[in-house]
């Protein structure tokens, strides 16, 4: 049986912690800065984690 290959654009945007979860970056980021309150830009440098239906799919592409 073949190995399954690493989504190559997944690997650039997530990772797996020990845990078991996966960290993502939050979206809504990266254009018009001016618009944004200090407030919501500030709620966006959080790292998010997936949960749930997605985890399920981004562990599928993820299979180190």
């Amino acid at each position: 049986m073949p190995k399954m290959k690493t989504h190559s654009g997944s690997k650039k945007r997530f990772s797996k912690t020990g845990n078991g979860k996966v960290k993502r970056g939050k979206a809504y980021r990266r254009h018009h800065a001016w618009a944004k309150t200090t407030k919501q830009k500030r709620g966006l440098r959080d790292t998010a984690y997936f949960g749930g239906g997605d985890l399920d799919n981004i562990l599928r592409l993820l299979p180190y």
